[in-house]
């Protein structure tokens, strides 16, 4: 046994890879450096001359030949003990020895292969790798500077309380402020309070006043400088104004409301006045939608017969709600916060002194209303459920290992997307690795499949879309123009004006919508389009269905996306394929050719075959016959591969990219008739063979 790890220790000197052989040995590599001799030493002589002998002996070929064959005559000195511990060995070793050597070979051989990653060499791995790493980062800097924008605008426009994090924080807030409201406003009608704000704080309902109360007190704070703070005066002034232009129109609504109920109940002649108080209502109620502040007040002003308020009032009745969400608005804990530390539960806002020294040298102390910096934090956090810019990736994505672990390099991805879900994350996370493993392996194929895009379709979308689209299936590029006024005031005629109107303004705003998805969608394969290939990594939604993270190009889009895309790594098509391409042609066009048997389908190919050759070299200046088909760009990238095919002296040996769509018919039911053994309910939906597909919805319908 010594004498076995005697050899194995020679060995590991030889080549490093081995020293993994020698139990409790770690790799020295420290021979590397010692300083090389000339080849005409007597060492180095004695050193190869001992090694050749004894490949001589044990008839190892390979490493006569080779002077130097494991690049050791680095440090002559130490490898000629090596040398003439190998010359005394015995016989009887000569066999291990042999191993050793073999094993040695092997694994230089091995090394000189070319390392292969994602089915690329490694060196053009590490050069998309950072293209990749350069496009993720940036993509995620120029979203995260676009939100902070959009956080800086919305907090200078007040809109603050509109972000969705403070939206989180209020639905915590408001059942506690809402209940104190109505506590105090008991008190106040009972006469136990003797404020001067006891006879304007019953006016409203208090569910109302405590969303004005956090709306405004928080629109103030997020716009008052970097540490989110107002003072107290002001703040107060605000809120109280606020409250006393609620109340009017409140009143003015629910007056206006009662009368005309009057008018309606009475059996007099109705009374153009409370006529006019409706119409005045509904203008009211409309121009509050549309957040027309300003002129509601001017309408209701106009309206009402209530005394002012006075500023002294409305700063009472705004400190005293200020006063309440203190007592009753509490921050939550960090999400960082460990689970089994103690809640660090803590008042939402605090109230300062400040200090300010006048011109004179006076110095002036005011109360100041400050937000916790949590509420800070918090809104810098959100910018991690913003829209995530994913793109496709330049190499194969991370293999999913866990929730948060897999597909991009840096860009935060979900193995499900849960919507803020907290239940459904906390679930998936508790789930055991072991009965992920099968869904990580599904979505890491889907991962690791390569795409390209078709260039010859995506010429041609380019070419409809800047003529002005209009052309398979894509929107017209010009907005329908707004219907003039009619010059005669007829009521009659102005209601169908304005439903015109309306009509050709919903019309331009669907155009403006599907025109923008279209401009992304191309902007995605204009940027891919000379791109050797790209990936999709996928996820799951709630339901357990695997989708790709990139959400505009992909190969469960549209027609569009679909015609667009192909596979990047061809296969030759056989004779199978040539026939899948035929019947892959029929179910595309539609128009019922879909439902023929699979040899209608293909006779249905071959009589369109002059069709399907027009198409392909003259797709907009012939007959265009790709247009009439239910899925166009698809339809037409099946004609160019398939022509490809036809003309070729050997259609089964062309290479095709195009994928083959296939889908299941009823899924539901297929399970439904696979677990009751229904022979009939699994005709219906094509679970078993049937000269042409059946229909489950005409049958029902037949019966």
């Amino acid at each position: 046994m010594w004498r076995n790890l005697r050899k194995l220790k020679i060995f590991s000197e030889l080549h490093p890879s081995l020293n993994a052989l020698t139990p409790g040995r770690s790799p020295k590599y420290s021979y590397l450096h010692g300083k090389i001799r000339p080849f005409g030493s007597s060492e180095l002589g004695f050193c190869q001359d001992s090694i050749l002998r004894r490949n001589s002996e044990v008839g190892c070929h390979k490493l006569a030949i080779s002077r130097d064959p494991f690049g050791i005559f680095g440090n002559s000195r130490g490898y000629a003990a090596t040398a003439e511990a190998l010359v005394s060995t015995s016989e009887d070793d000569d066999d291990e020895i042999q191993e050793l050597i073999e094993e040695i070979n092997k694994e230089i051989s091995v090394e000189k292969q070319p390392k292969m990653v994602g089915g690329m060499g490694l060196g053009k791995y590490n050069i998309l790798r950072k293209r990749q790493i350069k496009m993720e980062t940036e993509a995620w800097e120029e979203a995260a500077k676009e939100y902070q924008e959009l956080l800086v605008d919305m907090c200078e426009q007040k809109l603050a309380p509109n972000l969705p994090y403070i939206k989180s924080l209020f639905l915590g807030w408001f059942e506690p402020l809402r209940d104190a409201i109505v506590a105090e406003q008991d008190l106040c009608k009972q006469g136990k309070n003797r404020g001067a704000y006891a006879p304007h704080f019953d006016l409203l309902p208090p569910g109302m006043m405590a969303v004005i109360t956090m709306h405004k007190l928080m629109g103030l704070l997020m716009t008052g400088g970097g540490n989110g703070s107002a003072r107290v005066v002001q703040a107060a002034s605000h809120i109280g104004e606020a409250i006393e232009h609620e109340v009017r129109i409140h009143k003015f609504l629910d007056n206006s409301k009662r009368k005309n109920a009057l008018n309606r109940t009475s059996e007099e002649e109705p009374d153009p006045t409370a006529e006019q108080q409706e119409k005045l209502r509904k203008r009211v109620k409309s121009l509050i939608k549309k957040q027309k502040v300003q002129q509601v007040r001017k309408i209701v002003k106009q309206q009402d017969d209530l005394k002012p308020w006075g500023q002294d009032a409305q700063i009472k009745v705004g400190c005293r709600l200020i006063q309440i969400l203190m007592q009753t608005a509490y921050i939550q804990p960090p999400v960082d916060q460990m689970e089994d530390a103690p809640p660090d539960i803590r008042p939402a806002f605090m109230h300062t002194l400040k200090s300010v020294e006048t011109q004179k040298g006076i110095s002036r102390r005011y109360g100041v209303i400050e937000c916790d910096p949590l509420v800070r934090k918090g809104l810098e956090k959100t910018a991690r459920h913003m829209v995530i810019p994913y793109m496709p990736m330049l190499v194969p994505p991370l293999n999913w290992t866990g929730y948060e672990r897999g597909a991009y390099l840096f860009l935060p991805s979900y193995i499900m997307r849960t919507h803020g879900a907290k239940q459904q994350r906390e679930v998936v996370k508790r789930t055991p690795k072991q009965q992920l493993e099968p869904i990580f392996q599904a979505l890491n194929t889907l991962g690791n499949t390569k795409w390209k895009v078709n260039k010859r379709i995506l010429s041609v979308v380019d070419r409809i879309w800047a003529s002005g689209g209009r052309l398979a299936d894509l929107v017209d590029r010009d907005d329908v123009p707004l219907p003039e006024e009619p010059f005669e005031q007829d009521e009659t005629e102005m209601k169908k004006w304005k439903w015109k109107v309306k009509g050709a303004k919903k019309v331009n705003s669907e155009r403006h919508s599907q025109r923008c998805d279209i401009e992304l969608k191309l902007a995605v394969a204009r940027k891919m389009k000379d791109e050797e290939g790209f990936y999709y990594p996928h996820n799951l939604d709630f339901r357990g269905r695997a989708y790709p993270m990139h959400p505009y190009l992909n190969h469960l889009g549209s027609d569009l996306c679909r015609g667009v895309l192909e596979f990047a790594e061809g296969r030759p098509l056989g004779k199978s394929g040539l026939r899948w391409l035929k019947v892959h042609l029929a179910n595309l066009y539609g128009g019922g050719v879909d439902k023929l048997s699979y040899e209608g389908r293909i006779a249905f190919a071959e009589n369109h075959l002059d069709d399907i050759f027009d198409s392909c070299d003259r797709p907009l200046q012939g007959n265009r016959w790709w247009l009439g088909a239910e899925d166009p760009f698809q339809c037409l990238a099946t004609c160019m591969n398939l022509s490809e095919a036809l003309r070729s002296p050997f259609p089964e040996t062309t290479i095709s990219y195009l994928p083959v769509h296939q889908d299941g018919s009823c899924n539901g039911l297929q399970h439904y008739a696979a677990l009751g053994r229904d022979k009939l309910g699994a005709a219906a939906v094509n679970l078993v063979g049937g000269d042409k597909p059946a229909d489950v919805y005409s049958g029902i319908a037949a019966r």
